[in-house]
């Protein structure tokens, strides 16, 4: 028997179910490589780094791809829900854990925050009557009881929404392809494959100003480690997370490098500007009726899905959390329904006040409270690379069994991947705008340590769990 298939029989302690099938997971992992930050994000950086934005997404997931195969190995040695916090509990020792649980979970809040409020402007859009605080609250409540009901209903949820996302985009690559060849519709005698290079070259704004770009492309790819986190509640996650983590090169090259390429061949790049969907501009250059009701509904399933997948998240760490001791017990318990209700409660709570708060303020906290989701996430993909590097010396040294999944390379792509992630954390402080995400987050930090100088000081034992020690008893 396999390490893989010794600790999948172990995960079912945990108390979830089981539910999440192939079908679903596969869309999980499709959908969470497509969000608000290719709808509506990719215009920004459009405007700012011309054609080249395609390297850009392309470079960023070559990346995404290292992590994500640092993840499946982590995966397949130990299959658990809530997995970067117990990684980072093993490899790196309890407070990383801790404060890695802590910062996935601050990422789905405020990922949750904004994405309701977008919502509620996409609704605004046909419903100009309604107020964009009660299409929130609608939205915050359905999808709330959709959660609580059973883990079964959230896959079929996101099943359907990812399902949205990529026919929509598919559409626009086979109508662009048919732009470009066949030459109908209104931007027939302009649509050429020569506007990804003619107007002021590939690198129009230099190659500085496209690197300055990286910091939002990476957001776009946020929530793509969400398959992770379902580990301990699919069916067979030997065989199911391999396939999604597998397949993610080609998403990624379809939905993001094959969809710009296709669209910034169809309609100039200097046709951009921030605040603009490129899906949206392409369809209005095409002529396509209701094209721009079309890109609004696909957008309004893209943010509902991300919430949805937020409150999901959420209540599965804080679970890991409490379980060890890092968060207040009740959020330990599970329903009749095997759900993690009162952590999902708590996280919707947090939700709504950013409803609240997005209200209130201008609409550059918008763009403040995506930077945070996105510092957040930096650090997440860290922690997953850091214990995969650990991982790798555990095995090396013959402390650890082997996965059924190993990376590539061994920690050679990992390492890749760090100091590709530390350049964009650089690229950040260097953006006067995103860097406020910094300050944020060393407050954050700073909250996290005093907290967990309290929680050591009421249970000084909370220091002796996993970690290192973990090696030798495997060994």
């Amino acid at each position: 028997m396999t390490s893989a298939q010794v600790d999948t029989d172990k995960a079912p302690e945990e108390g979830y179910e089981r539910g999440l099938n192939s079908r679903q997971v596969q869309m999980i992992a499709i959908g969470g490589a497509i969000g608000v930050g290719l709808f509506l994000g990719a215009g920004a950086n459009i405007a700012k780094a011309g054609p080249s934005i395609i390297l850009m997404y392309a470079l960023a997931g070559v990346i995404i791809f290292f992590i994500m195969r640092a993840l499946g190995e982590l995966l397949l040695y130990r299959p658990v829900s809530g997995s970067f916090a117990e990684y980072s509990r093993e490899f790196l020792g309890p407070f990383f854990g801790y404060f890695t649980g802590w910062t996935y979970w601050l990422m789905w809040v405020v990922t949750g925050m904004a994405e309701l409020t977008a919502a509620a402007i996409y609704i605004h859009y046909w419903f100009p009557d309604i107020p964009q605080w009660v299409s929130a609250l609608v939205f915050l409540v359905l999808l709330f009881v959709a959660n609580l009901i059973s883990v079964k209903l959230f896959g079929e949820i996101e099943f359907w929404f990812s399902m949205v996302k990529v026919t929509a985009i598919i559409g626009m690559i086979v109508i662009g392809v048919g732009v470009l060849t066949l030459g109908f519709s209104q931007a027939g005698d302009t649509a050429a494959v020569s506007n990804l290079w003619e107007f002021d070259g590939f690198f129009p704004k230099g190659i500085g100003s496209s690197l300055m770009t990286l910091q939002g492309v990476m957001f776009a790819y946020l929530a793509v480690e969400l398959v992770g986190v379902t580990a301990g509640e699919s069916e067979n996650p030997e065989k199911t997370l391999p396939k999604a983590i597998n397949t993610l090169p080609w998403r990624i090259a379809l939905f993001y490098v094959g969809a710009l390429t296709v669209i910034l061949a169809v309609v100039k790049w200097t046709e951009f500007a921030e605040g603009v969907s490129p899906f949206v501009e392409a369809f209005a250059v095409i002529g396509i009726p209701a094209g721009a009701g079309i890109v609004n509904f696909v957008v309004l399933t893209a943010a509902l899905s991300s919430c949805n997948s937020g409150m999901y998240s959420t209540g599965r760490m804080l679970r890991t959390l409490a379980d060890n001791g890092e968060a207040p017990k009740v959020f330990n318990k599970l329903s009749s329904t095997k759900t993690p209700a009162i952590g999902i409660a708590v996280s919707v709570v947090f939700m709504a006040v950013g409803v609240v708060l997005n209200y209130l303020v201008p609409e550059k906290a918008f763009g403040y409270v995506t930077s945070v989701a996105t510092a957040a996430g930096i650090w997440t993909w860290l922690m997953i690379l850091i214990s995969h590097v650990r991982y790798r010396r555990g095995v090396v040294a013959g402390r650890l069994p082997a996965s059924s999944f190993p990376a590539p390379g061994g920690s050679v792509c990992s390492y890749i991947a760090i100091a590709f992630l530390l350049f964009v954390t650089c690229l950040i402080a260097y953006d006067a705008d995103a860097r406020v995400c910094l300050y944020v987050m060393a407050g954050w930090a700073a909250a996290l340590g005093i907290g967990w100088f309290v929680l050591k000081s009421r249970n000084p034992g909370i220091t002796e769990r996993p970690g290192e020690p973990e090696f030798e008893k495997i060994g």
